[in-house]
């Protein structure tokens, strides 16, 4: 409620407007739910207890690595809370809290009562891969890599896009001839191609990817946000604006950017179903993140090596079309919200 006092009656209207579309709404709704659940993978799914108390000293495994000889083991090495024997000794004088899904991502379940891939149980609830690794965890942190990987480089796509087109439809003439020549010949290069030899030259990793594909995402918005910043260099206000002595980034920034938002924002949606859908097919290629990570496209590749386990398939499908889905009805709502040929009521 005090929100929504202080919000701009534009700003009330398109809120107003996005709420509207119950569609949209609803969707963002699961999305942050997702979101924020892949967000604390670490604590839904992790084979180290969240909070150990052991002789009325409280540890957190989750966040330190304790040897075993700590709970009265034997050996150095991290304690495998896995393990009957330490689980034992930590609840001969104390007790532990583990967390709902008590797999890591590289977990391996060697208590299957059958071969893996094993199909969902009790224990492991979608399965496990051809490892023998539960697929719910590397699902959920295979989400959170695939969300973030899609926000970053939407982010930095847009701001990048935005700031080259506006620069060419504000100054046009030469500025712009030069730009949009370079901007067309950087276009024509082969980008998974040029993705496929890095590779194999360099070991990819997050950052690494991100970089990359961030070199060319952001030309597919240039075109749009040029022709808006065309067209409203020519209007009145802002004409008025240069005759005044307002300040070039001012210009830019508060009198033109707005207008162009309207379809800046319709791609937006595309730009991050992409970011997401390329990281997918690069792990699905293994030209992705590194052997052994939780990853969608490694989910896929899993299935495709194990078609006579239908739960990989039907994981990996499920998951990736709801995803995408979501992020394509949060984008007309979000696009719909900016348009101003549409009104909703605000109260």
């Amino acid at each position: 409620m005090f929100l929504c006092c202080r919000l701009s009656p534009i700003s009330k209207r398109r809120l107003a407007q996005f709420n509207h579309n119950k569609r949209a709404k609803k969707s963002l709704i699961l999305f942050i739910i997702v979101f924020l659940m892949s967000i604390l993978a670490d604590f839904i799914c992790n084979e180290n207890p969240l909070l150990i108390k052991y002789k009325g000293d409280f540890y957190t495994p989750i966040f330190v690595n304790y040897a075993e000889t700590t709970f009265g083991g034997d050996f150095e090495t991290e304690a495998n809370y896995r393990d009957p024997v330490v689980i034992d000794l930590i609840e001969k004088h104390g007790w532990m809290i583990n967390a709902p899904v008590s797999f890591s991502p590289s977990t391996i379940n060697f208590n299957l009562t059958q071969p893996a891939p094993a199909p969902p149980s009790g224990e492991n609830l979608f399965g496990t891969d051809d490892q023998g690794r539960d697929v719910l965890t590397r699902l959920l942190y295979g989400f959170r890599t695939s969300i973030l990987f899609g926000l970053f480089l939407t982010l930095g796509s847009v701001c990048i896009g935005i700031f080259a087109g506006a620069v060419q439809g504000y100054f046009g003439g030469k500025t712009d001839l030069i730009m949009q020549r370079l901007i067309e010949i950087w276009s024509g290069l082969p980008i998974l191609y040029l993705l496929i030899i890095l590779s194999s030259m360099v070991e990819p990793n997050f950052w690494w990817l991100l970089s990359i594909m961030m070199l060319f995402s952001w030309v597919n918005i240039v075109g749009v946000v040029r022709a808006e910043f065309f067209r409203t260099r020519s209007l009145d206000y802002v004409r008025a604006a240069e005759s005044l002595g307002v300040p070039t980034y001012q210009i830019l920034w508060k009198h033109m950017l707005p207008n162009a938002m309207v379809a800046t924002v319709t791609y937006i949606p595309f730009i991050l179903n992409g970011s997401i859908a390329t990281l997918t097919s690069l792990d699905f290629l293994g030209f992705g993140l590194p052997p052994g990570s939780a990853s969608l496209g490694e989910l896929i590749n899993q299935a495709k090596n194990n078609i006579h386990a239908p739960w990989l398939g039907l994981t990996s499908f499920i998951s990736l079309s709801f995803l995408l889905s979501l992020l394509i009805f949060i984008g007309e709502g979000v696009r719909d919200a900016f348009d101003s040929r549409k009104g909703a009521k605000v109260y």
